[in-house]
């Protein structure tokens, strides 16, 4: 590898490899929402909103693309293992590129849905393997539009739709510069480039020594999984000794619960409720959608502060418990109040919620507590179980809207209330935890062995 980065240098550009996958997922959102009711769009696909046919279309094209996710989180599952982290990375990337040129140059529905659903396949690979990459070469690190101003040119929702590369395009960059992880190495008798990659990432920060013995840490952890065999598809069912099916249960159940709490009928659809649910006009419906999106971002960084000093999950429970509340007080306004401006608060209150509570979290728990063997396969999954429920989500907001207007508020206000009694149950989710549980299980193994 022509550049060697040491030290925070190559800790940061995998953090940044890691953002820069999950800025794609806001990206996808805020564009969609932002431009799906636009007239440049819907009169370049000939679809009318007005009509029941025309509210199902738009639902088909914004949430196919999370079928795409599903299977190439699915696909990931079985080849991710083998592949790599950086490799996956990368196949996912060239996969998005291809998906984001395909819905550019769009003009009919059936090519944006197949540009969509290959665009959702790379996602599915990336979100599903970023991750797994940056737990395993940071386990204590933190990981945390676009409105319709009337015009009728399809240059509106196209450049932005290709402007997805630009966040793509410098993941190839950063994928040639970084090595793969210590763990993944080590897995495959590559204890020699384990050692180096371990030296250049603690660089300065540690001695030789403690390097070393971190590195005999891996190598004995890897041969105790060796001796009971890999991580098969039944082991992540199996109420073993370190838990392993409430783990996987755990990890696929935090991103269900995200989903099912109505965030991205928000995120995607914000133009739609606000012209559907508060009556905006379709420029302020646009404009209002464009600041939420805008909220959106700004507090995504809000976590980055919270998540190791508030723990994974008090800010879970805090934060669900706003949201079901505030949902709760949004099917009252949307119902009876007719100062519509009033009600706009609640979603800004409800998405701020979320991606304190949420945002990094549902992301960082399932990577943590998964036992090692099996967190490529179970990551993978639980990801496959967000975006499965997110195109449920995603598919039938639009006609819910439409058609049982603000009582599409009360599902999701009972929903998130449902999920604090459970999430009450989880564990904390720090490294530090696991790894002690992990030592336990390795101790028990060894005298086993």
């Amino acid at each position: 590898m022509a550049i060697q980065l040491e030290g925070n240098s190559l800790l940061y550009t995998v953090t940044t490899l890691t953002c820069l996958g999950f800025l794609l997922i806001g990206f996808d959102n805020g564009l969609m929402g932002g431009f799906i009711n636009g007239k440049a769009f819907t009169e370049t696909f000939g679809i009318d909103l007005n009509t029941n046919y025309g509210t199902n279309i738009i639902a088909l094209i914004v949430s196919i693309y999370e079928i795409g996710c599903f299977i190439g989180a699915v696909t990931t599952s079985f080849i991710g293992e083998k592949l790599g982290r950086r490799r996956s990375v990368l196949i996912g990337v060239i996969i998005m590129i291809v998906g984001a040129i395909l819905q550019a140059t769009a003009y009919q529905v059936a090519h944006m849905i197949v540009g969509r659903i290959v665009s959702g396949i790379g996602m599915g690979f990336i979100n599903s393997t970023v991750p797994v990459m940056q737990a395993e070469f940071s386990p204590k690190a933190t990981r945390g539009r676009y409105s319709d101003n009337g015009r009728s040119s399809s240059y509106i929702w196209r450049v932005p739709t290709i402007l997805q590369c630009v966040f793509l395009i410098p993941m190839i960059f950063i994928i040639w510069v970084i090595p793969e992880t210590p763990r993944w190495l080590a897995a495959r008798d590559r204890n020699e480039e384990a050692l180096e990659v371990l030296t250049r990432l603690n660089k300065g920060k540690m001695s030789q020594e403690e390097i070393q013995s971190i590195h005999t840490d891996i190598v004995r952890t890897v041969a105790i999984e060796k001796s009971i065999g890999a991580g098969s598809w039944s082991d992540l069912l199996k109420n073993d000794s370190i838990q392993s099916r409430r783990r996987f249960l755990i990890a696929c159940g935090i991103q269900a619960f995200q989903q099912l709490g109505g965030i991205n009928a928000l995120v995607y659809y914000s133009g739609t409720l606000f012209h559907e649910s508060l009556g905006f006009d379709a420029n302020l419906s646009g404009l209002m959608s464009g600041f939420l999106n805008t909220w959106f971002f700004l507090a995504s960084f809000i976590p980055w502060f919270l998540i190791d000093r508030v723990g994974r999950r008090p800010l879970l429970l805090s934060m669900i418990s706003v949201m079901a509340a505030v949902m709760a007080v949004q099917t009252g306004l949307v119902y009876q109040t007719q100062n519509n401006t009033s009600i706009a608060p609640m979603l800004f209150i409800f998405q701020g919620a979320f991606t304190i509570g949420f945002q990094a979290t549902v992301w960082v728990y399932p990577s943590e507590i998964l036992p090692l063997r099996l967190r490529q396969r179970g990551s993978s999954i639980s990801t496959a179980c967000n975006w499965i429920l997110n195109f449920v989500i995603v598919y039938i907001t639009p006609p819910a809207i439409k058609n049982i207007r603000w009582r599409t508020y009360i599902i999701f206000a009972v929903l998130n209330a449902a999920w604090v009694p459970i999430i009450e149950g989880f564990e904390e989710g720090f490294d530090a935890a696991m790894n002690e549980k992990a030592v336990e299980y390795r101790t028990d193994m060894i005298e086993k062995v």
